[in-house]
């Protein structure tokens, strides 16, 4: 690891003077379980980290009539602990509760799964340049790509987005509050990320000098829940994520989001599947097409089109679970 200069601010303003208007020289660091691995492997060599953990304002969970309001520093596991949390948000709790492991819960924050790099193994490999660090060319496109994108149109680079929060937070109209050298700004989430194609880009809209505060959800009542598709149930990414909220009008869903994760370089909003079931008293067979319209306009690479299939279901069961349907799955 290079060595560098660390920096352990009391305050968000503190930090956010510690740090620089371009990516690179300087790291933020929250709970480590990203920056650190990026470190080890070379791929991340910054001479600057400033640590946000002695950061007390940006931990805890706090509510009121309107929201609820979760600091960036607050640890997954207290997410997906929280009784308001797992009450209003199952959707939220269910995927802070099934990231990594116990250790990575207990260590990764909210900030940081909003934040992290993406895991593509290509720009993960410090001896490959690859198009987000210099290079001219993704080599996912056409080469090992099994765990890449299916929607890829307008993509120079198809990494997915590796945010297993994401989902849920955009499918509940949350926002969060950022804070620069300019002062405070609102992001929706649905707006927070981006598909990074250079070297100067981030999977994110947070500027390079700017630190993530809070994370902002409405208190409002609706159905909602996750389902993720996944090799094995610990310590694995997503192969397939959807995330579904609806309110409910006499029966019929209202107002419905779906939002994919780990299928397109940015959470996917899933507005023909939502259409589909705008309207309607969700049962299996609703729950069945608003599966098929979410796959609309896959393109999937060499190795990935099963994803294509898992959208199909991860959306389906989503729906079902959210209108509190019989899990068949399950029996």
């Amino acid at each position: 690891m290079k060595n560098f200069t660390y920096f352990r601010p009391g305050t968000a303003e503190q930090a956010v003077g510690l740090l620089e208007n371009r990516w690179g020289n300087t790291e933020l660091l929250a709970g480590g379980t990203d920056l650190l691995a990026l470190q080890k492997d070379y791929v991340a060599q910054p001479t600057r980290v400033v640590s946000l953990g002695n950061i007390n304002a940006l931990v805890g969970i706090t509510r009121n009539d309107r929201a609820i309001t979760i600091g960036a520093g607050t640890r997954l596991a207290a997410i997906a602990e929280h009784a308001e949390v797992r009450r209003l948000f199952p959707a939220l709790a269910s995927a802070a509760g099934e990231i990594g492991g116990p250790q990575i819960r207990n260590m990764g924050t909210l900030g940081g799964n909003l934040c992290q790099r993406n895991r593509c193994w290509y720009f993960r490999d410090e001896h490959v340049t690859c198009l987000l660090k210099g290079g001219a060319r993704c080599f996912a496109l056409d080469g090992e790509n099994q765990y890449h994108a299916i929607f890829t149109a307008g993509h120079r680079c198809v990494i997915v987005s590796p945010s297993t929060l994401a989902p849920p937070l955009i499918a509940l109209g949350a926002s969060a509050e950022v804070l620069g050298p300019r002062g405070r700004r609102t992001v929706e989430l649905a707006n927070f990320f981006h598909a990074p194609a250079g070297p100067g880009e981030r999977e994110h809209v947070v500027a390079a000098d700017e630190v993530v505060l809070s994370v902002t959800i409405p208190n409002r009542t609706l159905a909602n829940a996750d389902y993720e598709v996944k090799h094995k149930q610990a310590h694995d990414w997503p192969l397939v994520q959807a995330s579904v909220a609806f309110a409910r009008t006499n029966e019929t869903a209202t107002g419905v989001k779906i939002v994919l994760g780990h299928v397109a370089p940015t959470p996917h909003v899933a507005e023909a599947a939502a259409r589909s079931v705008e309207g309607h008293a969700i049962t299996e067979a609703i729950a069945t097409a608003a599966g098929r319209a979410a796959a609309e306009g896959a393109r999937p690479l060499s190795k990935n089109d099963y994803k294509v299939k898992l959208v199909e279901v991860a959306v389906k069961r989503a729906l079902m679970m959210a209108a509190g349907l019989p899990r068949y799955w399950e029996g």
